[in-house]
């Protein structure tokens, strides 16, 4: 029995899927790891929302890229599609009925200090 070369090509998409994999894992562990840790919701919900998505998209390109199959890329790409555009409107609802529910507390928000206030005097440009 020969053995196949499988090609630079071949070897390199499983490298650059094994490392999106394994980025990707780390990403929703750092995700889950936030939930638990973070105490308001605000923090939970930038924790879930923001690496959590990243990380789905990492695995499923690293998967993508093992499979190599046109319609489970096919696939693939509509959950990533659809992840994308269900995770702002999550995120954003979930925040809303926090802050109408009062579980938000609102003293504990910090301001934008650098904005510039149009009240006070001009900063010095020396």
């Amino acid at each position: 029995m020969t053995e196949v070369d499988p090609g630079f090509w071949t070897t390199l998409a499983d490298v650059v899927a094994g490392v999106s994999l394994l980025a990707g894992a780390f990403l929703t562990l750092a995700a889950a790891v936030g939930a638990v840790r973070f105490d308001s919701l605000l923090g939970r919900m930038h924790a879930v929302t923001k690496p959590q998505v990243l990380g789905l998209i990492l695995l499923l390109l690293g998967l993508a890229l093992r499979v190599r199959s046109w319609s489970a890329v096919t696939m693939l790409a509509l959950v990533v599609v659809f992840q994308l555009a269900t995770a702002p409107v999550a995120a954003h609802l979930v925040s809303r009925a926090g802050f109408r529910t009062g579980k938000i507390d609102e003293d504990a928000l910090v301001p934008n200090e650098m904005e510039h206030d149009a009240a006070a005097a001009p900063p010095d440009r020396d």
